[in-house]
């Protein structure tokens, strides 16, 4: 046995650096998503028209709200991912306990969100630059304030980190039961039917609308975090019961 002290902080550090090393394919993927969804948004994320007679006018916005959906989706299958066995059997390379690698789990995260954020919002100037330089358009708009980009910045990555804590919360479940594959899904789609069937609005998009829809974003920040710390806790609390190296 060693007498040697084991400074919890220090572990987590470790296998923080550890994992954006053993991880850094998933940057690769998150690149190559952003610029498939910046593809998608050249030709505009909502449209509208005029038409009358001889005179026709289409205008579209442009934006980088499908590049942050991609990059959401993408926040979501990494946190599945990294609960996985192959990538939980790492942490055994290190002393460690449950407690430790899913605090560094978060701290991946929560820089892949930081990550994917930043690019997300840096996306929609390149595709201004697209699409006055490939495109015959005439392009209107006024340049972003610093408050707005942070703003924006802000907002975005709590949506990814946020995603992510859902995400994780789903890869656990599934780590400790298999069965939880068919049983969430089949709860989602037969609360969507249960509430039809009661002629109400489903429960899902309320939880949505909850969330996504709040004009505020202090009040989103603060929606968001608290579900986000939630959701990791009860992660974090459901492996540290799992058996080892289960």
């Amino acid at each position: 046995m060693s007498f040697i002290t084991v400074n919890p902080a220090e572990i987590v550090k470790k296998q923080y650096f550890f994992k954006l090393r053993a991880n850094i394919d998933a940057f690769s993927s998150l690149v190559g998503l952003q610029l498939l969804a910046i593809l998608i948004s050249l030709w505009g994320t909502s449209s509208s028209g005029i038409y009358s007679g001889a005179l026709s006018i289409d205008v579209r916005n442009y934006s980088s709200d499908i590049v942050i959906a991609f990059t959401m989706i993408w926040g979501f299958t990494t946190a599945i991912t990294i609960t996985t066995k192959p990538f939980r059997h790492h942490d055994f390379t290190f002393v460690t306990n449950r407690v430790t690698s899913g605090v560094s789990n978060v701290l991946f995260l929560l820089t892949a969100s930081v990550v994917g954020g930043i690019l997300a919002m840096l996306a929609r100037n390149l595709i201004i630059l697209i699409v006055y330089s490939f495109f015959n358009q005439e392009l209107y708009g006024s340049p972003m304030s610093d408050k707005g980009f942070f703003l924006g910045l802000f907002v975005s990555i709590l949506y990814i980190f946020f995603v992510c804590s859902i995400g994780y919360l789903i890869g656990t479940l599934v780590q400790v039961n298999k069965a939880a594959v068919l049983i969430i899904p089949a709860l989602v789609i037969g609360s969507i039917f249960f509430d039809a069937g009661m002629q109400r609005n489903p429960t899902v998009m309320n939880i949505l609308e909850f969330y996504f829809l709040e004009s505020s974003p202090w009040t989103f920040a603060l929606k968001a975090l608290i579900t986000a710390v939630v959701l990791y806790s009860a992660s974090i609390a459901i492996t540290n019961r799992m058996e080892v190296r289960k």
